[in-house]
């Protein structure tokens, strides 16, 4: 990913987005979104994307309030992510980038309003939208001009000036590193858990899942508790 880290180096949005498409499957308004807001925030806050040693030691966080496209466009562009555990998801549905040094866990916020966005969209495009995703009904032409709609808008996202989001500079409450923990072996399905995910009866150990235990899972509408029979 070095190419990836001259790139945001040089704020070249557009060749981001390339590789945002990729990781993300498609391009759309939020997926550019993230990457504009995490620009600003990288610029407001002096720092660059993540790197090896950054990474390793989680010098830099990204908080997330939202799981949808525009947290891939944050992912990609700061290199905070899930699995580096530089990426925390707050689950309260703002379209928001806070974006933290771990040294002074000061930080910048940056917020997009939606609804703010909106005159940003070709006419009829919330209606296209609707039909094709959230309703799930578009015939295939719709489909592929709501696909075009949505690189023009995207394209405008990149270049959307500072004052149209609300930036903030924050101060955090520390947040602990990850810690690493040993594994124990289930007692009934065999598999390797976190110890911090077993329970133990009769002092053998057990997952969640086999003891039937409730535990948490992030799906499309946020967190939700999941028991043995589902969501």
């Amino acid at each position: 990913m070095l190419a990836l880290n001259r790139l945001v180096e040089e704020k070249d949005a557009e060749k981001i987005l390339e590789y945002a498409r990729e990781f993300h499957g498609h391009v759309c308004p939020y997926l550019a979104l993230g990457i504009r807001a995490s620009l600003i925030a990288m610029e407001e806050l002096g720092v660059g994307r993540l790197d090896y040693s950054g990474s390793v030691d989680e010098s830099i966080l990204a908080m997330v309030e939202v799981n949808s496209c525009f947290t891939d466009g944050v992912q990609v562009t700061t290199g905070c992510t899930l699995g580096n555990n530089s990426l925390i998801y707050i689950d309260l549905g703002k379209t928001v980038l806070t974006l933290v040094k771990r040294s002074t866990w000061k930080g910048v916020r940056v917020y997009a309003d939606a609804e703010r966005l909106r005159k940003y969209y070709p006419r009829g495009t919330t209606e296209l939208f609707n039909r094709v995703v959230k309703e799930r009904r578009g015939t295939p032409e719709e489909r592929k001009r709501l696909w075009e709609l949505w690189e023009e808008i995207a394209r405008t996202m990149l270049e959307l000036p500072k004052d149209e989001f609300k930036i903030e500079r924050v101060r955090v409450p520390p947040v602990e590193q990850a810690p690493i923990v040993e594994s124990v072996r289930c007692s009934k399905c065999g598999e390797l858990v976190m110890e911090t995910r077993v329970v133990y009866i009769n002092d053998e150990p057990f997952c969640l899942r086999c003891e039937g235990e409730v535990y948490r899972a992030v799906v499309g509408r946020g967190i939700v508790d999941v028991s043995p029979r589902g969501c």
